[in-house]
């Protein structure tokens, strides 16, 4: 009986370790918050919002199913490689997590792109856009919302100019990966 009850609690350990062993993407942006080697950002949709309210009723929609963006970002700095490559393997292993839809991906020579998504693909809870460039680092952008269109936020985007659409937020983040 003592034997039965010292094995089971070993098989209890055992799969508590398992299962907590895949590392989510929420809990690495939380490990790196206080992280002096990355960049972090947190903004609430209504942050992006500019003063002035130019946005057609489909645009507001598409606006109400965003929450919250995220972004941590690690600049390559000169000497940093070893770190550099393992936070960016790590990030890839997160991502190649199952719950983790591809929805597309870009690259070239110099740079590698990847959006990603969690929920379904009318329906998306988590956009993910993971960039990398050896040369300048790497980024992590998080949109969270409920029930967000692709197809509808790469449309807001791309009409920011018309829109009062403020990307200001995120003019520091380009400044770090500048030659």
């Amino acid at each position: 009986m003592k034997y039965l009850k010292y094995s089971l609690s070993i098989i209890l350990v055992a799969l508590t370790l398992v299962s907590c062993s895949e590392k989510s993407l929420q809990k690495y942006f939380v490990e790196k918050q206080d992280d002096e080697l990355f960049v972090k950002m947190d903004l609430a949709a209504s942050l992006l919002q500019g003063k002035e309210n130019t946005f057609t009723d489909e645009e507001k929609k598409t606006l109400s199913t965003i929450k919250k963006v995220n972004i941590v970002a690690y600049p390559l700095s000169s000497g940093d490689s070893v770190n550099y490559e393992s936070e960016r393997i790590e990030v890839k292993q997160i991502l190649r997590q199952d719950q983790y839809k591809e929805l597309a991906r870009f690259n070239n020579d110099q740079w590698d792109a990847t959006i990603k998504f969690t929920g379904e693909e009318d329906a998306i809870n988590e956009l993910i856009v993971f960039a990398s460039d050896d040369n300048r680092g790497f980024a992590v952008l998080r949109i969270l919302g409920d029930d967000m269109r692709p197809d509808e936020i790469f449309k807001l985007v791309k009409g920011a100019d018309k829109n009062d659409l403020d990307f200001s937020k995120f003019s520091g983040l380009g400044e770090i990966f500048k030659d």
